[in-house]
């Protein structure tokens, strides 16, 4: 019964057994093989126009690469105040860009309140330097809380950077589960909403380990080139990364991974709110679910071999909760299972 996290997950067998295939013989260093060229192509396919791409080693790498393509002196990031950009990449984003700053934002369930975005920026006049400057503007989907912004979330919020001259980062570590859960495709998820710059995640999805970037401004590719150079984030043998990425799209493998993850998700959700001894925080919108639980019976649930985090009570939440209570986090990924969904109902009485 492992809900820890999607990361706990290992490869999907088509990807691994791609990578083995891949293994053997010679292609060109750094990017320049053919299987490198046929998943960049792809990428352009799949987003419905022509795209730069650059793999990266880690979602952070991803994140703070995207932001640092942006920076500017006295440059500032708007992110929610519990993304995962501001909460958990240890300063990444500043330190790769040299001294930016990232400026927290209110909103309920991991998504930014577009007024509050509206204020925060315009407290902000570029001209005045003592304070520094807008650089970029930051989403998570699926958001830290298991929540998705729709499509005309995503709208205001990227007309509000517009109006600003500041683009639009989407931090898509589960790019896909969110992606499915909004039936819509990756060009209307993104560019089409005004989304300037993606961290592509595929590592929590069924990926070993890839992870890009994926740049819909062209003029800018040059020169993050040599920015992902300098962050230690070129592949010598990226053709790894590129073969985990072909084996990924091909046949949609990974919409059906995702896809499964979410109905797991959901099958959870329904175990819990038919529980005797944990409820439903929020009703989750892609793969991870929450849940109120006595900690003494989260304690027995993980020494029966559930695996699972206590998670911090997010903005916007106003539910009651007892003192012998807490909040605790669910992932569910391509690797669940029914039989583990309902063994874990077993043992909470559902």
């Amino acid at each position: 019964m492992f809900f820890a996290s999607d990361n706990w997950a290992g490869a999907h067998p088509a990807i691994a057994a791609h990578l083995s295939a891949n293994a053997g013989g010679f292609s060109p260093a750094y990017g320049d093989g053919a299987l490198d060229r046929a998943v960049y192509q792809r990428f352009s396919e799949i987003f419905e126009r022509e795209v730069a791409v650059f793999f990266v080693a880690t979602g952070t790498a991803a994140n703070s690469l995207s932001l640092t393509a942006y920076n500017k002196p006295g440059g500032i990031s708007f992110c929610h105040r519990e993304s995962h950009v501001i909460e958990d990449e240890c300063g990444a984003p500043e330190y790769f860009s040299g001294g930016s700053r990232l400026n927290a934002v209110d909103g309920p369930l991991g998504k930014i309140d577009p007024a509050n975005l509206e204020k925060a920026l315009d407290r902000l006049t570029p001209e005045f330097v003592h304070a520094g400057r807008p650089m970029a503007v930051s989403i998570t989907q699926s958001t830290e809380v298991g929540t998705v912004y729709s499509l005309d979330d995503i709208e205001a919020i990227s007309g509000i950077a517009k109006r600003h001259s500041v683009p639009l980062h989407l931090d898509g570590a589960r790019f896909a589960n969110a992606m499915v859960a909004l039936n819509t495709t990756p060009a209307e998820m993104t560019w089409k909403r005004g989304v300037d710059i993606v961290s592509f995640g595929g590592t929590k999805n069924g990926c070993w380990c890839a992870e890009a970037v994926v740049l819909f401004d062209l003029d800018k590719a040059g020169e993050l080139a040599f920015l992902r150079k300098r962050a230690a984030q070129l592949f010598s043998k990226s053709r790894f990364i590129a073969a985990q990425f072909d084996a990924y799209f091909q046949n949609d493998l990974w919409l059906d991974t995702a896809r499964h993850a979410n109905a797991m998700a959901s099958r959870l959700a329904k175990a819990i709110k038919a529980s005797k001894t944990a409820r439903l925080a929020w009703a989750p919108e892609a793969n991870e679910v929450f849940a109120i639980i006595k900690r003494d019976d989260a304690e027995r649930l993980q020494s029966s071999g559930a695996a699972f985090y206590d998670w911090h009570l997010p903005a916007g939440f106003s539910k009651p909760i007892g003192e012998d209570e807490a909040l605790y986090r669910f992932v569910t990924s391509f690797a669940t299972t029914v039989e583990e969904i309902d063994r874990f109902a077993g043992h909470i009485g559902a």
